[in-house]
Protein backbone atom coordinates (compact mmCIF):
# COMPACT_ATOMS: atom_id res chain seq x y z
CA UNK A 1 0.00 0.00 0.00
CA UNK A 2 2.76 2.39 0.79
CA UNK A 3 4.50 1.60 -2.35
CA UNK A 4 1.11 2.70 -4.49
CA UNK A 5 0.74 5.91 -1.99
CA UNK A 6 4.15 6.86 -2.99
CA UNK A 7 3.70 5.59 -6.41
CA UNK A 8 0.67 7.94 -6.89
CA UNK A 9 2.83 10.83 -5.09
CA UNK A 10 5.37 10.55 -7.42
CA UNK A 11 2.63 10.63 -10.95
CA UNK A 12 0.68 13.47 -9.51
CA UNK A 13 3.96 15.44 -8.46
CA UNK A 14 5.52 14.91 -12.10
CA UNK A 15 2.00 16.60 -13.54
CA UNK A 16 3.27 20.26 -12.93
CA UNK A 17 6.73 19.55 -13.83
CA UNK A 18 5.71 18.46 -17.23
CA UNK A 19 3.51 21.29 -17.50
CA UNK A 20 6.48 23.64 -15.82
CA UNK A 21 8.73 22.26 -18.99
CA UNK A 22 6.51 23.34 -21.14
CA UNK A 23 4.87 19.58 -21.99
CA UNK A 24 0.83 18.98 -22.48
CA UNK A 25 -0.84 17.14 -19.79
CA UNK A 26 -1.01 12.98 -20.59
CA UNK A 27 -4.14 12.51 -22.45
CA UNK A 28 -4.41 15.95 -24.36
CA UNK A 29 -3.94 15.84 -27.85
CA UNK A 30 -0.93 17.81 -29.53
CA UNK A 31 -2.37 18.34 -33.03
CA UNK A 32 -6.11 20.27 -31.79
CA UNK A 33 -6.58 21.47 -35.76
CA UNK A 34 -5.60 20.00 -38.71
CA UNK A 35 -2.19 18.52 -39.18
CA UNK A 36 -1.23 19.96 -42.02
CA UNK A 37 2.23 19.07 -41.46
CA UNK A 38 1.50 15.09 -41.26
CA UNK A 39 -1.00 15.77 -44.52
CA UNK A 40 1.09 17.20 -46.54
CA UNK A 41 3.59 14.24 -45.95
CA UNK A 42 0.94 12.03 -47.04
CA UNK A 43 0.01 13.68 -49.97
CA UNK A 44 4.09 13.92 -50.64
CA UNK A 45 4.39 10.00 -50.24
CA UNK A 46 1.86 9.31 -52.32
CA UNK A 47 2.92 11.62 -54.67
CA UNK A 48 6.18 10.23 -55.28
CA UNK A 49 4.93 6.32 -54.96
CA UNK A 50 3.19 7.03 -58.48
CA UNK A 51 6.16 8.89 -59.56
CA UNK A 52 8.86 6.88 -58.99
CA UNK A 53 7.19 4.23 -62.07
CA UNK A 54 5.93 7.06 -64.07
CA UNK A 55 6.38 5.18 -67.33
CA UNK A 56 3.60 2.74 -65.88
CA UNK A 57 1.43 4.88 -63.92
CA UNK A 58 1.66 8.45 -66.05
CA UNK A 59 2.52 7.61 -69.76
CA UNK A 60 1.86 4.17 -70.35
CA UNK A 61 -1.86 5.25 -70.04
CA UNK A 62 -1.24 7.87 -72.48
CA UNK A 63 -0.07 5.50 -75.20
CA UNK A 64 -2.82 3.18 -74.41
CA UNK A 65 -5.82 5.90 -74.59
CA UNK A 66 -3.91 7.05 -78.19
CA UNK A 67 -4.41 3.56 -79.32
CA UNK A 68 -8.66 3.33 -78.23
CA UNK A 69 -8.55 6.82 -80.25
CA UNK A 70 -6.45 5.18 -83.36
CA UNK A 71 -8.55 1.99 -83.49
CA UNK A 72 -11.88 3.37 -83.34
CA UNK A 73 -11.12 6.29 -85.54
CA UNK A 74 -9.88 4.29 -88.24
CA UNK A 75 -12.83 1.78 -87.65
CA UNK A 76 -15.66 4.10 -87.15
CA UNK A 77 -13.80 7.64 -88.11
CA UNK A 78 -13.30 6.67 -92.00
CA UNK A 79 -15.09 8.62 -94.85
CA UNK A 80 -15.11 12.07 -92.66
CA UNK A 81 -17.56 10.76 -90.72
CA UNK A 82 -19.05 13.45 -87.80
CA UNK A 83 -20.60 13.13 -84.43
CA UNK A 84 -22.56 16.56 -82.60
CA UNK A 85 -21.09 18.12 -85.64
CA UNK A 86 -17.66 17.58 -85.63
CA UNK A 87 -15.33 14.75 -86.89
CA UNK A 88 -15.28 11.22 -84.87
CA UNK A 89 -11.65 12.00 -83.76
CA UNK A 90 -12.52 15.32 -81.85
CA UNK A 91 -15.50 13.52 -80.47
CA UNK A 92 -13.94 10.79 -78.96
CA UNK A 93 -10.57 12.51 -77.55
CA UNK A 94 -12.10 14.51 -74.38
CA UNK A 95 -14.68 11.29 -73.80
CA UNK A 96 -11.13 9.19 -73.72
CA UNK A 97 -8.93 12.16 -71.87
CA UNK A 98 -11.82 11.99 -68.79
CA UNK A 99 -11.87 8.01 -69.21
CA UNK A 100 -7.96 7.72 -68.46
CA UNK A 101 -8.13 10.24 -65.70
CA UNK A 102 -11.30 8.39 -63.76
CA UNK A 103 -9.61 5.10 -64.30
CA UNK A 104 -5.63 5.90 -62.84
CA UNK A 105 -7.34 8.32 -59.73
CA UNK A 106 -9.17 4.98 -59.08
CA UNK A 107 -5.88 2.84 -59.88
CA UNK A 108 -4.11 4.95 -57.46
CA UNK A 109 -6.23 5.19 -54.16
CA UNK A 110 -7.07 1.82 -54.23
CA UNK A 111 -3.40 0.54 -54.13
CA UNK A 112 -2.83 2.93 -51.11
CA UNK A 113 -4.61 1.39 -48.15
CA UNK A 114 -4.75 -2.66 -49.46
CA UNK A 115 -0.67 -2.34 -50.33
CA UNK A 116 -0.53 -1.68 -46.67
CA UNK A 117 -2.59 -4.60 -45.01
CA UNK A 118 -0.97 -7.01 -47.85
CA UNK A 119 2.32 -6.70 -47.30
CA UNK A 120 1.85 -5.14 -43.38
CA UNK A 121 2.51 -2.13 -43.20
CA UNK A 122 -0.62 -0.09 -43.00
CA UNK A 123 0.29 0.65 -39.16
CA UNK A 124 2.63 3.30 -41.03
CA UNK A 125 -0.64 4.97 -41.77
CA UNK A 126 -2.54 4.50 -38.82
CA UNK A 127 -0.09 4.97 -35.99
CA UNK A 128 0.57 8.70 -37.39
CA UNK A 129 -1.23 11.66 -35.76
CA UNK A 130 -3.48 11.62 -38.72
CA UNK A 131 -6.97 11.65 -38.31
CA UNK A 132 -9.59 9.95 -40.41
CA UNK A 133 -10.69 12.75 -42.62
CA UNK A 134 -6.84 13.83 -42.89
CA UNK A 135 -5.80 10.53 -43.90
CA UNK A 136 -8.66 10.47 -46.76
CA UNK A 137 -7.14 13.77 -47.84
CA UNK A 138 -4.29 12.84 -48.29
CA UNK A 139 -4.94 9.80 -50.57
CA UNK A 140 -7.55 11.59 -52.56
CA UNK A 141 -5.52 14.62 -52.98
CA UNK A 142 -2.75 12.23 -54.54
CA UNK A 143 -4.93 10.30 -56.82
CA UNK A 144 -6.16 13.48 -58.36
CA UNK A 145 -2.78 14.48 -58.73
CA UNK A 146 -2.29 11.64 -60.77
CA UNK A 147 -5.38 11.78 -63.17
CA UNK A 148 -4.43 15.46 -63.69
CA UNK A 149 -0.96 14.39 -64.88
CA UNK A 150 -2.30 11.40 -66.63
CA UNK A 151 -4.98 13.42 -68.49
CA UNK A 152 -1.75 15.79 -69.46
CA UNK A 153 -0.01 12.93 -70.78
CA UNK A 154 -3.17 12.07 -73.01
CA UNK A 155 -4.08 15.12 -73.89
CA UNK A 156 -0.60 15.47 -75.55
CA UNK A 157 -0.66 11.98 -77.30
CA UNK A 158 -4.08 12.93 -79.09
CA UNK A 159 -2.28 16.12 -80.72
CA UNK A 160 -0.01 13.50 -82.31
CA UNK A 161 -3.21 12.16 -84.55
CA UNK A 162 -3.96 14.03 -87.27
CA UNK A 163 -8.16 15.45 -87.37
CA UNK A 164 -8.01 15.87 -83.19
CA UNK A 165 -8.91 19.47 -82.20
CA UNK A 166 -8.73 20.44 -78.03
CA UNK A 167 -9.35 24.08 -78.36
CA UNK A 168 -11.03 24.87 -75.32
CA UNK A 169 -14.76 26.53 -75.52
CA UNK A 170 -16.02 26.17 -72.29
CA UNK A 171 -13.06 25.69 -69.68
CA UNK A 172 -15.13 25.54 -66.45
CA UNK A 173 -16.16 22.28 -67.91
CA UNK A 174 -13.09 20.74 -68.44
CA UNK A 175 -11.95 22.21 -64.55
CA UNK A 176 -14.98 21.29 -63.05
CA UNK A 177 -16.03 17.58 -64.58
CA UNK A 178 -12.38 16.62 -64.93
CA UNK A 179 -12.33 17.33 -61.15
CA UNK A 180 -15.56 15.60 -60.38
CA UNK A 181 -14.74 12.54 -62.61
CA UNK A 182 -11.18 12.13 -60.34
CA UNK A 183 -12.17 13.02 -56.94
CA UNK A 184 -15.43 10.44 -57.65
CA UNK A 185 -13.08 7.63 -58.45
CA UNK A 186 -10.70 8.25 -55.88
CA UNK A 187 -13.42 8.45 -53.81
CA UNK A 188 -14.38 4.91 -55.31
CA UNK A 189 -10.89 3.57 -55.31
CA UNK A 190 -10.41 4.19 -51.27
CA UNK A 191 -13.82 2.57 -50.50
CA UNK A 192 -12.70 -0.27 -52.40
CA UNK A 193 -9.13 -0.42 -50.93
CA UNK A 194 -10.99 -0.50 -47.45
CA UNK A 195 -12.79 -3.33 -48.44
CA UNK A 196 -10.30 -5.43 -50.20
CA UNK A 197 -8.40 -8.23 -48.54
CA UNK A 198 -6.38 -8.83 -51.67
CA UNK A 199 -5.47 -7.97 -54.97
CA UNK A 200 -7.50 -9.55 -56.83
CA UNK A 201 -10.66 -8.06 -55.01
CA UNK A 202 -9.67 -5.04 -56.53
CA UNK A 203 -9.04 -6.43 -59.69
CA UNK A 204 -12.78 -7.68 -59.46
CA UNK A 205 -14.04 -4.08 -59.19
CA UNK A 206 -11.40 -2.89 -61.87
CA UNK A 207 -12.57 -5.82 -64.90
CA UNK A 208 -16.21 -5.97 -63.55
CA UNK A 209 -17.02 -2.36 -62.13
CA UNK A 210 -15.13 0.49 -63.15
CA UNK A 211 -14.18 -0.51 -67.36
CA UNK A 212 -17.98 -1.43 -67.99
CA UNK A 213 -19.07 2.37 -66.64
CA UNK A 214 -16.59 3.83 -68.38
CA UNK A 215 -16.64 2.02 -71.75
CA UNK A 216 -20.55 2.13 -72.12
CA UNK A 217 -20.94 5.91 -70.79
CA UNK A 218 -20.94 7.12 -73.74
CA UNK A 219 -17.24 7.42 -74.50
CA UNK A 220 -17.84 6.49 -78.38
CA UNK A 221 -20.83 7.15 -79.25
CA UNK A 222 -24.18 9.61 -78.18
CA UNK A 223 -26.89 7.89 -76.33
CA UNK A 224 -29.32 9.17 -78.46
CA UNK A 225 -28.67 6.42 -80.88
CA UNK A 226 -29.75 3.99 -78.24
CA UNK A 227 -33.29 2.31 -77.39
CA UNK A 228 -34.98 4.06 -74.69
CA UNK A 229 -35.03 1.45 -72.25
CA UNK A 230 -30.75 2.18 -72.51
CA UNK A 231 -30.81 5.71 -72.53
CA UNK A 232 -32.49 5.47 -69.38
CA UNK A 233 -29.57 3.42 -68.12
CA UNK A 234 -27.09 5.47 -69.46
CA UNK A 235 -28.65 8.52 -67.53
CA UNK A 236 -28.30 6.65 -64.23
CA UNK A 237 -24.62 6.00 -64.94
CA UNK A 238 -22.54 8.87 -63.65
CA UNK A 239 -19.83 8.30 -65.31
CA UNK A 240 -22.02 9.32 -68.37
CA UNK A 241 -22.38 13.11 -66.68
CA UNK A 242 -18.81 13.24 -66.10
CA UNK A 243 -17.68 12.48 -69.90
CA UNK A 244 -20.23 14.83 -71.46
CA UNK A 245 -19.75 17.26 -69.31
CA UNK A 246 -16.04 17.21 -69.96
CA UNK A 247 -16.88 16.95 -73.38
CA UNK A 248 -18.56 19.64 -73.49
CA UNK A 249 -16.16 22.29 -72.31
CA UNK A 250 -14.39 21.18 -75.52
CA UNK A 251 -17.29 20.89 -78.38
CA UNK A 252 -19.69 23.55 -76.67
CA UNK A 253 -22.77 20.71 -76.75
CA UNK A 254 -23.22 17.50 -75.08
CA UNK A 255 -25.61 14.76 -75.17
CA UNK A 256 -26.86 15.31 -71.57
CA UNK A 257 -29.25 17.85 -72.98
CA UNK A 258 -29.84 20.88 -75.82
CA UNK A 259 -28.06 24.31 -74.87
CA UNK A 260 -25.57 24.89 -71.43
CA UNK A 261 -28.26 24.24 -68.58
CA UNK A 262 -28.59 20.58 -68.76
CA UNK A 263 -24.80 20.94 -68.18
CA UNK A 264 -24.86 22.98 -65.39
CA UNK A 265 -27.63 21.14 -63.92
CA UNK A 266 -25.43 17.99 -64.16
CA UNK A 267 -22.47 19.77 -62.60
CA UNK A 268 -24.19 20.44 -59.85
CA UNK A 269 -25.55 16.93 -59.36
CA UNK A 270 -22.20 15.59 -59.54
CA UNK A 271 -20.76 17.86 -56.41
CA UNK A 272 -24.03 16.49 -54.62
CA UNK A 273 -23.46 13.07 -55.57
CA UNK A 274 -19.37 13.82 -54.82
CA UNK A 275 -20.39 15.34 -51.01
CA UNK A 276 -22.73 12.63 -49.85
CA UNK A 277 -19.94 10.00 -51.13
CA UNK A 278 -17.01 11.16 -49.72
CA UNK A 279 -19.20 11.75 -46.61
CA UNK A 280 -20.25 7.42 -46.21
CA UNK A 281 -16.58 6.80 -47.26
CA UNK A 282 -15.17 8.97 -44.29
CA UNK A 283 -17.94 7.54 -41.92
CA UNK A 284 -17.01 3.41 -43.30
CA UNK A 285 -12.91 4.64 -43.10
CA UNK A 286 -13.75 6.12 -39.16
CA UNK A 287 -15.47 2.59 -38.14
CA UNK A 288 -12.46 1.24 -38.95
CA UNK A 289 -13.99 -1.55 -41.12
CA UNK A 290 -11.35 -4.15 -42.69
CA UNK A 291 -8.65 -2.03 -41.15
CA UNK A 292 -8.54 -2.09 -37.36
CA UNK A 293 -10.16 -5.71 -37.14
Amino acid sequence: MSDQASLSEQTGSSQPNRQSAGFRPRGEPIFTGINWIGLWSLYLKEVRRFLKVQTQTIWAPAVTTLLFLVIFSVALGRSGREVLGVPFASFVAPGLIVMGMMQNAFANSSFSLLSGKIQGTIIDLLMPPLSEGELMTGIIGAAVTRAVLVGLAVSLAMLLWPGVQLTPVAPWAIAWFGLMGAIMLSLMGLLTSIWSEKFDHNAAITNFVIAPLSLLSGTFYVISNLADFFQAISRANPFFYVISGFRYGFLGQSDIGAGSEPVFQAAIGLGIFNLIFAVLVYRVLKSGWKIKD
